[in-house]
């Protein structure tokens, strides 16, 4: 699923506008797989798969993989359905600057949400 995010958002005018001024690398941690994805003016210029030891990153997303798959649902149920959703279920952990974070916060939530258009 993280993989096919650059296509997802690249190809949505609506999610780059969101994330226009966006200039960071963040990682997701999807169970014990970590992705980190760099942003460019919106648009997600790659996904690296780690494991990494000393990559840099702003700030970290980090749930298992069930929480991600129940979040990437077509239509989520209720509580699974946004990432402060999680957050408030303690299913999600967020780390490191949490200022970029919160600033590109809908942006965030758009990118994140994306694989749910692959879902069946």
């Amino acid at each position: 699923m993280i993989e096919r995010i650059p296509e997802l958002v690249n190809n949505d005018p609506a999610i780059v506008r969101w994330g226009r001024g966006m200039n960071e690398s963040f990682m997701v941690e999807v169970g014990d797989r970590q992705y980190v994805l760099t942003v460019r003016e919106g648009r997600v210029e790659s996904v690296a798969k780690g494991p990494f030891v000393m990559r840099p990153w702003r700030f970290a997303i980090r749930a298992e993989r069930a929480a991600w798959e129940k979040f990437w649902e077509k239509v989520p149920a209720p509580g699974w359905h946004d990432l402060f959703a999680l957050l408030r279920r303690g299913d999600v952990a967020f780390e490191g600057d949490q200022r970029v974070l919160v600033a590109y916060l809908m942006y965030l939530k758009l990118v994140l949400a994306a694989p749910r258009r692959l879902a069946r």
